[in-house]
């Protein structure tokens, strides 16, 4: 799903997410879909905020794998600037940062995609 690069279009991110990850069965008083809409939340106001190029979008993508009756939902945020990578630190367990992020996000990764293009 693609978004403007506006506040406007971070929430409707995180409302959109909200509703996918309640058709797929967790519900919205659940603690998994309080964490997964924090982080898309987070993520989304983030491209929003820090990669912001006037007429590009970002693009959100949420995956449900189900393997061994364990599910995994995976959330990937391409942000409008697709030229260089993030600098990624490495994790470190100070106790700083959003703690639902630290604890939801076991590996994060940032890997060259397409880029999300304009309208």
């Amino acid at each position: 799903m693609r978004f403007s690069s506006t506040p406007r279009g971070a929430r409707l991110a995180q409302r959109m997410a909200e509703h996918l990850l309640d058709a797929w069965g967790l519900p919205y008083d659940s603690e998994a879909h309080d964490v997964l809409t924090l982080v898309v939340a987070e993520l989304s106001a983030n491209a929003m905020r820090h990669g912001r190029v006037a007429g590009r979008d970002f693009q959100l993508r949420l995956r449900l794998s189900v393997a061994e009756g364990r599910s995994t939902v995976r959330v990937e945020v391409t942000g409008t600037r697709a030229e260089r990578l993030p600098f990624l630190a490495p994790r470190q367990d100070s106790g700083t940062g959003p703690a639902a992020r630290r604890d939801a996000a076991r590996a994060p990764a940032a890997v060259r995609g397409p880029p999300p293009g304009r309208r």
